[in-house]
């Protein structure tokens, strides 16, 4: 094993053989387009790999599972977060690995599993001479994801078409109108870990496996993705609780009611949910591979010492609300 290979079994990562018959979805549109600009479609069939480039309106969903079915025995995908969730479904149903091209806007997943965000057509090597490993996936309603679930100020904001360009100045503008005078905070129901009731939490954000909280320099980045937990953090309406406003815990499952269909945001895409949101963590659900040469873990995962341990409950910050 060559030394680079051996630093990054620490995370985990082991040798793998080539896949006979890898297929990888592109998507020309995502990220201003990205993979088009890198050439990334070219470059995979140079090496052996099987390419599809989406046009507009097809079924990736359909396209994932109907390449499994016929034989794939690698999927990959190279687009923005929620694209990547749709192949992976795939992958994981099937039980072969998958394979994140990060060619996305911020491409949080990508950040997280340890691919180099900046090395597009590198990350094509996770094909030829990759490494592996299982992680963790989340669902909420049997609908798979990679990152987190939004609701409430977060899913309202995806649903904004300013939410692309202007994140932070859309998520300010749906905030008050959320808590603001006259703004009704979504009627959404849940326990937290004591077993206390919110009712019309103004934010709600489920990740697979919980974020950094407690490390500042990496905020927004999960330590790991395989330690079999939902990570959950809800910021209460104003009131006259004595409870801290903005809590986070994590938890194998999670369940929330509302009265009506819920707007969600799911790995960054818009999406109505129907009530009761059922969340649940699938362990060691999903093979991914890497390339050798891509650092193999989160910033939070690098940073000296081991990281914090996560507790029932803690207070949190709104700085430490993913990006």
């Amino acid at each position: 094993m060559s030394p680079v290979k051996e630093q990054l079994s620490q995370y985990g990562w082991e040798p793998v053989g080539r896949p006979r018959r890898p297929v990888l979805f592109v998507n020309p549109r995502s990220g201003d387009g990205r993979a088009a600009r890198a050439g990334v479609a070219g470059r995979a069939r140079e090496q052996g790999i099987e390419v599809v480039v989406l046009a507009p309106g097809q079924d990736l969903a359909a396209l994932a599972r109907q390449a499994a079915a016929g034989g794939a025995d690698a999927l990959g995908m190279a687009g923005g977060d929620g694209s990547l969730a749709v192949v992976a479904a795939a992958a994981a149903a099937h039980e072969i690995p998958f394979v994140c091209v990060p060619a996305g806007t911020r491409n949080h997943f990508a950040l997280d599993l340890g691919v180099d965000r900046r090395d597009v057509v590198g990350a094509l090597a996770a094909f030829t001479d990759g490494l592996e490993r299982r992680i963790d996936v989340a669902e909420v309603n049997g609908r798979l994801f990679l990152n987190n679930v939004s609701l409430g100020v977060y899913g309202d904001a995806v649903r904004s078409p300013g939410y692309r360009d202007a994140k932070a100045r859309t998520l300010l503008e749906t905030a008050a109108e959320v808590l603001g005078p006259g703004g009704a905070a979504p009627a959404l129901r849940l326990l937290d870990a004591q077993g206390r009731e919110h009712r019309g939490p103004a934010v709600v954000l489920v990740s697979n496996n919980p974020y950094a909280l407690d490390r500042p320099l990496a905020r927004g980045t999960r330590p790991t993705l395989s330690g079999a937990q939902l990570g959950i953090i809800i910021l209460d309406s104003p009131g006259d609780s004595p409870r801290p406003p903005a809590q986070a815990w994590s938890a194998p499952h999670l369940e929330v009611s509302a009265p009506a269909p819920v707007h969600a945001g799911i790995d960054g895409e818009a999406v109505d949910l129907t009530p009761p949101l059922r969340f649940a963590i699938r362990a060691a659900a999903l093979r991914v591979r890497i390339s050798a040469r891509h650092p193999g873990a989160s910033p939070s995962a690098r940073l000296p010492g081991p990281p914090p341990a996560n507790s029932n409950t803690r207070q949190a910050d709104g700085d430490d609300t993913p990006p």
